[in-house]
This record gives C-alpha cells, structure tokens and sequence, in this order.
C-alpha cells in the first residue's frame, strides 16, 4: 500500500504539479434529511453535433451506467430544428446506425426510424428531445437536463460555455475578445432566465483548450459561478505545462482574488465532454470520465440548478463522499470506503496576508499567459489520511477547499498515472 508521501508524488506527476481545488460544500438547511445525491454529467455530445452516436442512444449509455442526469450539450443547437443525418456506408458511423437500429426494433412500442434516400445516401432524421425523452425520464431516477455548448472562435483560440437547463437556443455571441463573448453568453443566459422563469447556470469550459484563457481572463467575469476544472477530454491541457497553468492554479487564483475583494465564489465540475462512443481509451474522448454529484431533496432541473448555485456539489472522478459539512469553525469530509483503497484529503486555501506579487510569462509566440503567483496561493492547510477529514479553521483563511486523493487507478483515465478523485467547493471559512 503506497505512503501518503507516495501518494502525494504521484499525484503530483498526474497533475502536472498543480496545486488542485477542493470544494466544501455548505450544510445543506431546513429537510436535510431528505436531501440526497444525484449523480450527473453536464458536458456530453452526439450527432446533433461531433458526437458519434445518436442522442437517445448517448443518453441511455448514462441511465444505465448508473447517472441520475445528464444533458446533452452540442455545439450551438438545442436540436429542436430538423436534422437528417447521412448515414455512412462503413465506420464508426454505420457502426452506430447498426446498433441504433437494431436497438429501436428490439424495443417494445419503438417508434420507427425515420429514414430517406437522398441519391445513394442513407439519410436519418435524428429525434428532438421532446420525441425521446419521455422514453428516457423516471421520476426520482432518471432526467434528462436541456443544455447546450455555446461555441465561438476568434484568431483560432475558443470561448465556450455550457448553458444548462434552457428553453430556446443561445446564438453564438459576437464580440471583439474572448473575454467580451463570455460575457455576452452569461448576459444572454441571465435574460433568457428572466424571460422563462427556468434556473439557467453557464458553465465555462476547458481554459486551456487551444490555450485560449488565462486566470486574469476569468477575473474580468466576476458573474461566472461554473468552470471545468476536469474534463476527461484528452485535447484541453487540463494540467496546463511549463508555461500555462493548469485549470486547478487557474480556480485558487481566481478564488483568492475574488474572496480576496468580496466577490463570489468560483465552483468546479468534472465533465466528460464525451464525443467517442464505440472505441474506449486514453486517446478517446469517452463517457464515464468525470462527473458532479447534487444534494437536492429532488431530482428536477431547477432543483438541481438551484442545488449548484448553492454550491451543494461537489467533483469526482471516481471517489464518492457521503457528506460534506461546514459547522462550529470546522470542515469536515466523509469518503464512502471501497475496499482496499486509501484516501487523503487535502485541504486548499489562501489566508489572508498573502503575497500579492505576480509575475507576467509569454508563451513562445509572445502572447501572455496566466501570471505566476506565489506559493501562498492555493497552499495545502492541511493533509488527512483516512475516510473522515476534518479542518479546523484558524480565522485567517480567505476561502478553503477539499480535495480527496485515492489510491484507486482512474478506470480508462488519460493522464499520466490518473487515479480517483474528489473536489468540494471553496467556501469562506
């Protein structure tokens, strides 16, 4: 069984020797009793969009892997329009076409595919979620959560944004940087929130795709409250690399900053941005990789986004908790054991008092990066071995937060050395 100093060093190869973000999520108030965890994915795509498999078929893939919500996020469509799909006469994509066939004729009371030929092509109307999710939806077991990814591009570096629990689509935002699309997809969120009377959360996805964001980017978004800071797709330099932070150096520096000046708090999720539904590996962008898991006494859309805007959530790769608890100056995490692993908590924060010295970097083509800061920012507190952690807080922290550590390989993980882990929400102490 490897030591704690082991497990840290191999923790620290995996990610990249960044410093990760613990979330603590707050006690949960009145009917806590009936509060529970629901398990879901936010960041999934199918052939609505760059997805190999069709929205049905993804969304069961989830039911029946044990989720308890996921919503199906492609690239600027909410797939209410007509879509017809041609059919591929070999590949992956006929692989999928097979499967999904076969799947609505073994089905009792399927509907019938609906299919054309356009010259020699095979063509497939792909279904609404409308038409399927009655399928699908099971009351206190299964839901299916309308999203989207708010896709946009400029000088070949990404904004995107994941727009949860929607009514109507959200256009690609114009705008003349990076930072000033974000906005706009938040501010066009907050009005469609308004307009429907539906809870809207905007998650900002993978920074470091492309490299296209850096931490003092995100400080000009003091409105933001979702970020990935896992994404199980292999192309997002999650780990960040010499030059670039990782997406855990990018939460402790927003957080510090922000609860530094009063502002609210930035939460982290574990997405999948799952694509590849046929082939599974390392080099493949598949389901199962990351996920959050809601306290809610419900399992309904609003309640969950209310849940999230609570930060009553927290992160995983695997590790499941069973409570997280803020009470009487302490914090405190529970890990729900399996067998033969070993767990250590750590908890992250900044205190106050800090140094407050950054240094700018360029990349090589000359363009700035995320800033370095000192190691005061995002500094282990604290270390816990076992399956109950608990900190105390000394007075002087400006925000802590948990991150849980098993000694558990990530099943088909694609970074170096993964193993199972957690985030709680960085919480004021």
């Amino acid at each position: 069984m490897p030591s704690s100093k082991g497990l840290r060093r191999s923790l620290a190869m995996c990610l990249a020797a960044a410093v990760l973000p613990v979330v603590v999520l707050p006690i949960a108030g009145a009917g806590a009793q009936s509060a529970r965890w629901w398990k879901g994915n936010t960041h999934t795509h199918t052939l609505w969009s760059d997805g190999d498999d069709f929205p049905e078929s993804v969304a069961a893939w989830y039911k029946r892997n044990g989720y308890h919500f996921v919503s199906l996020t492609d690239h600027n469509t909410v797939a209410t329009e007509e879509k017809w799909w041609p059919v591929p006469a070999a590949g992956l994509g006929r692989e999928a076409y097979d499967k999904y066939r076969a799947s609505r004729v073994q089905s009792a009371g399927a509907r019938p595919i609906d299919e054309r030929r356009v010259g020699d092509t095979l063509r497939v109307r792909l279904r609404r979620p409308a038409e399927y999710a009655p399928e699908l939806n099971a009351a206190g077991r299964f839901l299916l959560v309308a999203g989207e990814e708010i896709t946009q591009y400029l000088a070949r570096r990404g904004a995107h944004t994941t727009a949860l629990n929607l009514v109507e689509v959200i256009p690609a935002q114009p705008g003349t940087t990076l930072v000033e699309m974000l906005r706009r997809d938040l501010e066009a969120a907050r009005e469609q929130e308004k307009r429907t009377g539906h809870e809207i959360n905007v998650v900002f996805n993978h920074p470091n795709f492309l490299w296209s964001q850096t931490a003092e980017d995100v400080l000009e978004l003091p409105a933001l409250r979702f970020f990935e800071v896992y994404n199980g797709h292999p192309l997002v330099n999650i780990l960040g690399d010499s030059v670039h932070a990782s997406n855990e150096r990018i939460w402790d520096i927003v957080s510090t900053h922000r609860f530094a000046s009063g502002g609210g708090p930035l939460y982290g999720l574990a997405t999948d941005d799952s694509h590849d539904y046929h082939r599974f590996g390392p080099d493949q962008r598949n389901p199962g990789r990351g996920w959050i898991s809601v306290r809610s006494a419900r399992l309904d859309a609003d309640s969950l986004m209310a849940a999230m805007r609570r930060g009553d959530f927290y992160a995983s790769t695997g590790v499941e908790l069973s409570d997280i608890r803020h009470e009487r100056g302490s914090l405190t995490v529970e890990v729900v054991p399996s067998k033969g692993v070993t767990y250590t908590t750590q908890f992250i924060g900044t205190r106050r008092g800090w140094d407050t010295t950054s240094v700018a970097v360029r990349d090589s083509t000359g363009r700035p990066v995320t800033r370095r800061y000192s190691k005061d920012v995002g500094t282990v507190l604290a270390e816990v071995t076992g399956t109950t952690a608990t900190y105390r807080f000394r007075g002087d922290e400006l925000y802590v937060r948990a991150r849980v550590v098993s000694s558990k390989p990530k099943a088909n993980g694609y970074l170096p050395r993964e193993v199972e882990m957690a985030w709680t929400q960085p919480m004021r102490p």
